[in-house]
């Protein structure tokens, strides 16, 4: 068994590639079943103003 990747042979690097596609391809799919179901309707809302609010406070302090 090799305990370093620089001293493994050609077999070795050949199922750390064919692991890590794998693993690749699954989060791939994973992602993509999981986003399927989802609704993603935009709708705008339309927010009004109302009317002007005074905010005023002279007990705060300001640091600067």
């Amino acid at each position: 068994m090799n305990h370093s990747i620089h001293s493994a042979d050609r077999a070795t690097h050949l199922k750390i590639v064919v692991v890590a596609l794998v693993a690749g391809i699954a989060v791939a799919a994973f992602g993509i079943s999981a986003r399927t179901g989802a609704n993603y309707e935009q709708t705008a809302q339309v927010v009004k103003a109302g009317k002007p609010v005074v905010v005023t406070s002279s007990s705060t302090s300001t640091v600067r």
